[in-house]
């Protein structure tokens, strides 16, 4: 009780020293409410987003008390208790024509119930270019069952076979309440009603009761909706030995215990990450570190402000831990009010982003979630984050100069060697453990984060060494530059932490920056095109002269300034079910090597887009071949043109010549070609895939008993926008579902790697402002009786603004510098486990791949330290009150 008594006064002499001081009170409770506010957004918008599996029944059963889902050729199986986590089946006898109802429903529930069939596939509807993909559903929307699964906002349900109702995505296409849209087949249907389905939002989708839309390509599904009250878990197990997977709202709302769970489904339980818990605490870690070195520098100021009083206590009996707890007390008072405070802003954040953050997903989210027990935790972290920032400031009071300080001398004492020599070897030891971590593929991202902690740390205690060394070289600096630099060195407990906040700040996203910049330099570097750049090509199968005639008009009329160009090629790959169909391959190799037995084809691997292994050109290697340099496709021509072969390979090869092999094959039977040598010019790949194994002049495939075609179309000329791509493939899909679109953009970086790049600059910049300039005012604040000497003997008004802005110069500068030279330790490290590779293609890319931001970084280090020191100068007050000081 004597304890909490003790804490009794403390609190309320912390509470009015906030009070006293509101505006160093509301620095600290900003610097503690902003990490809380923004983990607090993070986390509410994080869980809204995830729709578990009770917030999913609705969207998922409507109002139905369960679905069961039926698949072709099953006959039993197993789940879990949600069938979208976890199922597996058998098919008993391998009957493909065993397909459950809803007769097995009831009969697998012991009563009648009932059920509405709910048919989902794909369907292909005519659109103004021509053809699109549609998500398709055959469902009677007018059941109760149903309620939930599709709101319209315009227009109504179906209620004709001939209706249906279509989502927004669908509508942006060309329809609208009272069209009619044709389905690939002639099938005509009326648009009634638009609105979203209670799933998707960019799927194009459409919902009604039309046969056709029963037939649509389903993969073998059946689906039911059941009703007619709740389903057990017992009765779960009984639809699953007749082949059905059951989604039921009683079992997921009330799940029965894991071990009723199958043994089979119980082992494919991933359990604990603990990857994931690692990189967790690594983050929490870091967190508090960057909370605390910002919310430090707040109560050092406090604690020296306090300082006489807290004298005049020890001097009057009071004991250290007297000291010490008061100086904790505003730690407390402020931490729970600053925690609070975020957690509110943050719950109010999140609703307010949710809308943008819609945007991104395809799916909707799900109810506001705010999962209380987490924000506890966060609040709870804000708090701790400041009674840890008020530790040290706390311990120094209590071990202060009673009479020094009642004598109104004030100082830090000089630095000791103990700290330095303790950073020196933990800096030591991260770079050990950063260039360990290097060296391991597997496990190497753990070593290089825990690095990282490890060199920060060690950075921190050197921060006291280098500000006492920049004092000693500062003579020659203007006085502005000098007296802010020694200034820093003599008061270390309010400056110490604010350069280390700004260092661990610049290391964090120094270090992230290089990681995730040198993962997409890697993505950059094994990227393949498959056609030259903004180029395009139209594929497909099974095309007569007259359907390519038809594609050659749809790209002219989508794309005017288009120039369209044939490319023959081997037929080859078509399906040999049906009369008269043939089927080859072709094979090239050296010279004297057997197919079997010893040696390879010359060329492993190749990818195209061109819709055939094989070219044939009488004089020139097609433009859409790629990675060969001018003197290489000379020399192919002379080859053509003397009718030999021009034989694309990944390896050296020095013959002259090559033979080419093959074989076609007919419904009925399979013959091998006869093998060919003829006269061929390898030309080496070394970098990425060939577009193609070879070209061929036409002279050649009547020998080798092959026949060409066309087989694609490369459509060069003009850039081909993402709208003009998105009709274009409407259009070919409307003359051949065999058909398909292609057009190369290059290597497009991922939108999240973007995004991360922005995060980063975005929240090291808000931590680099906010760390500064609390420093820097604190500083001001704490320095009034010396700026006010400095005006009596004469200064200008404007030197006080100068030495604020000196001031901020000097821990933004020395806190980029050392946190610069500390993140780059780790980041270059990362880069090993995380873009080290072996040989995994014809280009023999490897790694390491580094790639520095030095857009992110430089602005970061250099610009944003200057910035903040012209805000603070523009800012700070330039005219202080006289008053007298008695040393």
């Amino acid at each position: 009780m004597r304890s909490l008594s003790g804490w009794r006064l403390a609190l309320r002499l912390a509470r009015r020293d906030a009070l006293r001081a509101p505006g160093r009170s509301i620095l600290v409770l900003v610097m503690i409410a902003l990490p809380v506010l923004g983990v607090t957004a993070a986390d509410v918008v994080m869980q809204t987003s995830k729709v578990s599996g009770a917030e999913s029944l609705d969207r998922r059963l409507g109002a139905a008390d369960a679905r069961v889902a039926f698949q072709s050729g099953i006959t039993r199986v197993q789940q879990s208790f949600d069938p979208d986590d976890a199922s597996n089946g058998d098919g008993a006898g391998f009957d493909e024509q065993a397909l459950g109802g809803l007769g097995d429903v009831r009969r697998a529930l012991g009563r009648d119930v009932h059920g509405v069939a709910w048919n989902r596939g794909f369907v292909r509807v005519e659109t103004e270019h021509g053809v699109a993909n549609v998500e398709s559903s055959q469902l009677d929307l007018t059941d109760p069952l149903t309620d939930g699964l599709f709101a319209v906002e315009q227009g109504r349900f179906p209620r004709a076979d001939d209706e249906v109702v279509i989502n927004t995505a669908l509508a942006d296409r060309g329809f609208a309440v009272g069209d009619r849209l044709q389905l690939d087949g002639g099938v005509s249907l009326a648009v009634v009603g638009v609105g979203e389905s209670a799933e998707y939002r960019d799927t194009p989708t459409l919902v009604g009761t039309a046969e056709e839309l029963a037939t649509a390509d389903n993969g073998g599904w059946e689906i039911w909706l059941i009703g007619g009250g709740a389903v057990s878990w017992e009765q779960v197990r009984a639809i699953n030995g007749v082949g059905g997977l059951v989604l039921s709202r009683a079992v997921l709302l009330d799940p029965p215990p894991d071990s009723e769970l199958p043994a089979g489904i119980r082992a494919w339980s991933s359990g604990t990450d603990d990857a994931a818990i690692a990189v967790a605490a690594l983050v929490v870690v870091m967190a508090l570190l960057e909370v605390v070195l910002l919310a430090g520098p707040a109560f050092a100021v406090g604690a020296r402000r306090q300082s006489r009083s807290l004298a005049l206590m020890a001097a009057t009996g009071g004991t250290p831990a007297q000291s010490r707890r008061v100086v904790l007390a505003g730690g407390v008072v402020l931490g729970g009010l600053g925690a609070l405070l975020g957690v509110v802003l943050g719950i109010a954040a999140a609703w307010a982003l949710l809308p943008a953050a819609q945007r991104f997903s395809n799916s909707w989210f799900g109810p506001f979630d705010v999962p209380w027990p987490h924000l506890a935790g966060i609040a709870a972290f804000g708090l701790l984050s400041a009674l840890l920032a008020a530790v040290v400031p706390a311990w120094i009071a209590s071990r202060q100069d009673v009479v020094a300080v009642l004598a109104g001398r004030r100082g830090d004492k000089a630095p000791g060697l103990r700290s330095p020599l303790i950073g020196v070897v933990l800096l030591g030891a991260g770079v050990a453990g950063a260039a360990y971590g290097a060296l391991r593929p597997s496990s190497g991202e753990f070593f290089i984060a825990a690095a990282a902690i490890v060199s920060v740390l060690g950075m921190i205690l050197l921060v006291p060494l280098v500000l006492a060394g920049l004092a000693r070289v500062s003579a020659r600096l203007p006085l502005t530059l000098r007296y802010a630099v020694r200034d820093a060195a003599r008061h270390r407990t309010r400056t110490v932490p604010a350069v280390a906040a700004v260092a661990a700040t610049v290391a964090g996203v120094v270090a992230l920056g290089i990681a995730t910049s040198s993962d997409e330099a890697q993505s950059e570097a094994i990227y393949t095109r498959s056609l030259p750049m903004g180029q395009g090509s139209i594929s497909g199968y099974g095309l007569d002269a007259g359907g390519w005639s038809r594609m050659t008009s749809a790209v002219q009329q989508a794309i005017p300034e288009a120039r369209v160009t044939p490319v023959a090629g081997l037929v080859e790959g078509m399906p040999t079910g049906l009369p008269g169909a043939v089927s080859y391959y072709l094979d090239f190799r050296e010279p004297g090597v057997r197919e079997r037995g010893r040696g390879d084809p010359v060329l492993s691997e190749y990818a195209s887009a061109l819709g055939a292994s094989v070219l044939v050109d009488d004089a020139v290697v097609p433009a859409a071949i790629q990675g060969i340099d001018e003197a290489d496709r000379e020399r192919a021509a002379e080859m053509l043109a003397q009718g030999g072969a021009v034989v694309f390979t990944d390896r050296t090869v020095e013959a002259e010549e090559v033979r080419i092999t093959g074989e076609r094959s007919t419904a009925a039977r399979s013959r091998r070609l006869d093998p060919v040598t003829v006269p061929a010019l390898f030309v080496p790949f070394t970098s990425g895939y060939p577009m193609a194994a070879a070209v061929l002049p036409s002279s050649l495939v009547e020998r080798v008993g092959a026949e060409s075609a066309t087989i694609s179309l490369g459509i060069s000329g003009a850039e081909i926008s993402e709208r003009q791509e998105t009709d274009l493939s409407e259009a070919v899909a409307g003359i051949s579902s065999d058909a398909g679109l292609y057009v190369e953009r290059g290597y497009q970086a991922d939108d999240a790697t973007l995004i991360i790049q922005l995060i980063l600059g975005a929240l090291g910049g808000v931590l680099m402002l906010g760390g500064t300039l609390t420093a820097t005012f604190l500083a001001l604040s704490d320095a009034r009786p010396d700026l006010a000497t400095l005006s009596a003997v004469g200064a200008a008004p404007r030197t006080r603004r100068a030495v604020a802005a000196a001031y901020a110069m000097v821990v933004g500068l020395v806190g980029a510098a050392l946190g610069a030279v500390v993140g780059f330790v780790p980041g270059i490290a990362i880069t090993y486990p995380l873009t080290v590779s072996g040989e995994t293609d014809a280009s023999e890319l490897t790694g390491p791949f580094l790639d520095v931001p030095w857009l992110l970084i430089g602005p970061l280090v250099v610009g944003l330290p200057l910035l903040t020191a012209l805000i603070v100068g523009l800012t700070a007050r330039s005219r202080l009150p006289l008053g007298a000081r008695l040393d």
